[in-house]
């Protein structure tokens, strides 16, 4: 009778593990999508189109915010034990590129970076990862003529108009837009002595504000301004620095990066401001096409381009809600 239990007891075991085995099997594949800043509305996007992307090509997809290295470090263990077969990930610091791979090659997962590229320990691009980024000077260059074209139309004085460009230098993508944004400028004609580093010491719209500030209690002399930075909410923070200074709309030429909602609420407004415009920078194809390109590479082998790079739309108060449907980021 013993003997029976025991046989029985193993047996059993043996059935439990052949349902075990047969449920992972019939799970749907799993890959993770690590984002820096998952508060705000470009990499919520991401997320949400990366799951369309889950959706329509049958696999799972773990979300998760990683606001430091430590924090990647402990999703990759996390996704590791999910058995994800890879990952993509905007990192919160480019220089985790070589710890990110080594990290990820012991478990023997496939790595696609997005909006931020890795590099090496001698600050150079780990072109050897798949990478989706923004054209960051390109897109730059558009805001650039944008602002251009607008004092031209608004029959501003260059000698009296300044360029507040608001930067943040550590971060070399924005360090190309805004550096984008000076090249078209003074490709235009534009002074280049009326363009005023605006250094912020965060990325959101106080960091903006505070970097405004300084710059426009610094110049008296300048009657109009045009602002750029980093993102939309650079661009907001001028604004608004700017009309807590006095200055009317009419005086005022902010275009942002990247068509958030601090853009699309300010275009909402009954009467316009001196939020001008945004350069549209859509997360579907950074958010569904890497999570696309990841799935195969980790079910066909397809391996993704070494590189991609992405543009921008430029959207104002005039075209915004056709851009953003076009884009699939437009709710009724």
């Amino acid at each position: 009778m013993k003997k029976l239990l025991i046989v029985l007891l193993i047996a059993l075991i043996c059935v439990g593990s052949v349902f075990a085995q047969g449920a992972r099997e019939d799970a749907p594949p799993k890959i993770g999508f690590l984002v820096k800043m998952p508060e705000e509305p470009w990499f919520q996007n991401e997320w949400k189109f990366a799951d369309e992307a889950g959706a329509d090509l049958g696999f799972d997809v773990v979300k998760i915010g990683t606001t430091d290295g430590e924090k990647v470090l402990s999703a990759i263990d996390n996704l590791q034990a999910q058995g994800a077969g890879g990952f993509v990930i905007c990192t919160p610091d480019v220089r985790l590129g070589p710890s990110i791979m080594a990290k990820a090659k012991t478990y023997g997962m496939k790595v696609i970076s997005v909006d931020d590229q890795f590099v090496d320990a001698s600050g150079n691009p780990m072109t050897e990862v798949p990478h989706m980024g923004i054209s960051a000077y390109e897109i730059g260059k558009q805001v650039g003529y944008t602002m251009y074209d607008q004092m031209v139309a608004r029959g501003w004085d260059p000698a009296k108009t300044g360029f507040m460009r608001i930067s943040f230098n550590e971060l070399p993508t924005a360090l190309d837009r805004t550096n984008g944004m000076t090249d078209a400028l003074l490709e235009r004609g534009f002074p280049a002595n009326n363009v005023f580093e605006s250094p912020e010491k965060t990325t959101d719209t106080e960091g903006g504000f505070n970097a405004a500030n300084i710059t426009v209690t610094k110049h008296p002399e300048i009657k109009h301004w045009l602002v750029g930075g980093l993102n939309d909410e650079a661009a907001m923070g001028g604004t608004r620095a700017l009309e807590g200074n006095g200055f009317l709309a009419k005086d005022i030429c902010s275009v942002g990066i990247g068509g958030s909602g601090t853009a699309t609420v300010e275009f909402q407004k009954k009467e316009a401001t001196g939020f001008y415009a945004t350069a549209l920078i859509s997360p579907k194809r950074h958010g569904y096409e890497t999570s696309e390109m990841l799935f195969n590479w980790i079910t066909k082998g397809i391996e993704p381009p070494k590189v991609t790079w992405t543009t921008a739309v430029m959207m104002d108060r005039s075209n915004y809600v056709e851009k953003m449907k076009e884009n699939g980021l437009w709710e009724e």
